[in-house]
């Protein structure tokens, strides 16, 4: 418990279960789910609570296979394994011996070493994980199919947002396919033969075809082939059915492929043989699986052929200081490390180009898992890459952990441009803030329909000061017309309920922030936005500002994580003001804050973690402190405060990136420091005028939707953790 006890005191966590379930395998063959006790992150590592795990059919079908078999058969299997008893015996005795295979058969030994999950603890000498990150883990010494894990830093890494738990799990057998594929050297138009096409061999495949080579694929079983074609092979050859070498002769011009991958098993001259045939002069073969290769000296000296042995998920593996030690090799002297393959291939898993869909055949309940390998037992299995899925029901997990697994659904907007152009807009709640800041900027650029105020007289006239074709009490008139465009700009509470009433009827919404205030009320925005052919958009106004426009185009010009610090003099808030009546306004941080949580996501991306505190009432937070933490290592610090002098800004802020420091203050002045060089830029807009533009635009047909529902939604969850951490005086992952 000790890398536990330094995350954690005993009051932000519950406590875990001790057991878990993992399964296990004996040397006579028996398949078993046992609860054993959960392991702990090991020196410089993680513990990993695991969703996913792959079952390899060739190497873990292999050694099933092995452990079945009689002695006699074991010993002509393993000869290494022979030896080591032999050589016991000379020094021990036989005896001694015997009862050190004794003890060897009856002894259990786990299976898998390729999974994915989330880490639940973090050793003390551990830098690169966090409580509460999604994880690929690789090893056959510690990626089992297992609920709990604990893996060394090194054979583990983040899993980017939009990769799913069961694709990170494939990440490892990917890597072994991407080692291969550096091994062969195939560049851009090349031919490479693939000689074997299970998982390995059909990522492999995959791979080639993302890096521009051309595949030609080779299996005796016909469906693997058609697997091969959804996996990028150009041709794909049954050996059993047509002759290999008139099939390379035709589809190389009679030159020879380029390269050959061995993705089999066994041993003997055969398949040796036929790679070295198929193979131009120079050419590489590459062995990838378990063959023991015989080759025939005098072809593959006439030839040159290079061979080469790919080893496993490339360069640390098997070395203990890199895997266990946590000894990096430099990227200058290595760049491609078994752990730079992971992330290499979670990347192509995230751009789509290394699709896992046709491979995987199965995806199945981890209690089930037994039954599993006794399918892929069974002679004309046509099982290639089978997900385990980890329910974890006897399993507690940090309060922070379990958050971390709640993600946020990826949203499209149903309506990326209007099916027709918009009639009318018709506006609820039209108070000072829309008649100042709103309303003057779409007179005259969209028609206006209905406006609905609290009281007749105020409905009256806003709807002579700005041109409404009529003017009304009850908002239930508005929802009576489908389509069209609608703007909100009540008060907070009735946010939601609005948005949710405009999307049934299918309209275009633009709702003054905050969107609502409970997740709840989030949740059933989202459901509504799956079935509506309307779209929504929140007055995050500061996006919009030429000055942000600007900043951006300035960060743009500078890679690298940045720095954001931002504050807010708010000011002391009168008792009586609406704001105080947390019914009504959720609070100065949701209602307001959002605002400043929302620039700091447009600037930086995606927000992973946030730690924030008050100086005030926590259930009612009016001058608050956050740190937040973004997916690509930029962080922002938000000091929002009742407390100050009014000779100060109300809002100043300071970006710092790779040569380049950026101040603003009020949105009016914009001050540069870049190359030793100071410059200053003045504006006089706050967005809303740009923002209520680009929203008319969308009405018009004319442009995209200018802040997808997505974003909105980040802000808004953003500002739920915000509020929660404050609670509950804890870091808290999104």
């Amino acid at each position: 418990m000790r890398c536990l006890q330094a995350l954690f005191s005993l009051e932000k966590m519950r406590p875990f279960s001790q057991r878990m379930i993992q399964l296990a395998q004996y040397q006579d063959g028996r398949l078993e789910l046992q609860e054993v006790a959960r392991p702990v992150a090991p020196p410089g590592g993680i513990l990993v609570q695991t969703a996913c795990s792959v079952i390899s059919p060739g190497t873990e079908k292999m050694k099933v296979e092995q452990a079945r078999m009689s002695l006699l058969q074991k010993a002509k299997a393993r000869p290494d394994q022979v030896k080591k008893v032999l050589d016991t015996a000379k020094t021990l005795g036989w005896k001694a011996a015997m009862e050190k295979v004794k003890n060897r058969l009856e002894s259990p030994s786990p299976l898998g070493y390729s999974a994915a999950g989330v880490v639940v603890a973090v050793d003390e000498m551990n830098t690169r994980f966090r409580v509460g990150d999604r994880v690929a883990c690789g090893g056959a010494e510690c990626a089992f199919h297992a609920e709990m894990i604990a893996v060394p830093d090194l054979l583990a890494s983040r899993i980017p947002e939009g990769v799913e738990d069961w694709q990170a799990a494939y990440t490892t057998l990917a890597s072994i396919s991407m080692e291969a594929v550096r091994q062969s050297g195939a560049r851009l138009g090349e031919r490479v033969l693939v000689m074997g096409q299970g998982l390995v061999g059909l990522l492999a495949t995959s791979l080639l075809r993302a890096a521009g080579a051309r595949v030609m694929g080779v299996d005796f079983v016909s469906g693997r082939l058609q697997t091969a074609l959804a996996m990028g092979a150009e041709r794909v050859v049954n050996p059993g059915q047509s002759k290999l070498e008139e099939e390379v002769r035709d589809w190389t011009d009679g030159q020879g492929v380029d390269a050959v991958l061995l993705c089999v098993g066994g041993k003997g001259r055969d398949a040796a043989d036929t790679a070295i045939a198929a193979l131009r002069d120079r050419g590489v073969m590459v062995i990838v699986g378990i063959y023991d290769a015989e080759l025939s000296w005098k072809t593959a000296y006439m030839k040159d052929i290079q061979v080469r042995y790919s080893r496993s998920y490339g360069p640390g593996r098997y070395d203990p200081q890199y895997e266990w030690g946590g000894q990096d090799y430099p990227i200058g002297h290595v760049r491609w490390t078994e752990n730079r393959n992971f992330e290499a291939c979670l990347h192509l898993m995230k751009s789509g180009a290394l699709d896992l869909a046709p491979v995987t055949t199965r995806r199945v309940a981890f209690e089930d898992a037994v039954s599993v390998y006794n399918d892929l037992m069974q002679p004309g299995n046509a099982d290639i890459g089978v997900v385990l899925e980890y329910g974890h029901k006897n399993l507690e997990q940090p309060a922070e952990a379990a958050e971390s697994r709640t993600r946020p659904r990826a949203f499209v907007d149903q309506a990326s441009n209007p099916a027709n152009r918009v009639e009318s807009l018709d506006v609820i709640g039209a108070g000072n803030f829309a008649r100042t800041m709103l309303l003057p900027h779409v007179k005259g650029q969209v028609p206006l329909g209905m406006i609905v105020n609290g009281t007749g007289l105020s409905a009256r006239h806003v709807k002579e000061k700005f041109g409404f074709a009529e003017s009304e009490t009850d908002a239930a008139r508005v929802f009576a017309k489908e389509n069209g465009a609608l703007m909100i700009g009540t008060r907070h509470h009735l946010h939601a309920p609005l948005v949710l009433s405009g999307l049934k009827a299918h309209k275009h919404v633009f709702v003054e922030k905050p969107l609502c205030l409970t997740r709840e009320e989030l949740a059933q925005v989202d459901e509504a936005m799956g079935t509506t052919s309307g779209s929504v958009m929140v007055g995050f106004n500061r996006r919009f500002a030429p000055a942000t426009q600007e900043l951006k185009r300035l960060l743009d010009l500078v890679s690298g994580s940045k720095t954001l610090a931002y504050h807010v003099f708010a000011g002391p808030l009168a008792p009586d003001h609406w704001y105080a009546n947390l019914e009504e306004s959720g609070g100065r941080v949701l209602g307001e804050a959002c605002h400043f949580f929302d620039y700091a996501c447009y600037l930086l991306g995606t927000p992973v973690r946030v730690t924030a505190q008050t100086i005030g009432r926590p259930a009612f937070p009016d001058s608050m402190t956050s740190q937040i933490e973004f997916a690509d290592g930029s962080s922002a610090q938000i000091l929002y405060s009742a407390e100050g002098d009014f000779a100060f800004p109300k809002e100043t802020f300071r970006v710092f990136g790779p040569g380049i420091i950026v101040e603003c203050e009020n949105f009016q002045s914009l001050t540069t420091y870049r190359h030793r060089k100071r410059s200053v830029q003045k504006f006089t807009s706050k967005g809303h005028a740009e923002e209520m533009a680009a929203w008319v635009g969308f009405l018009n047909q004319k442009t995209p939707h200018p802040l997808p529902y997505a974003q909105s939604r980040q802000s808004m969850l953003l500002s739920f953790a915000v509020l929660d951490s404050i609670r509950e005086r804890r870091s808290v992952a999104l």
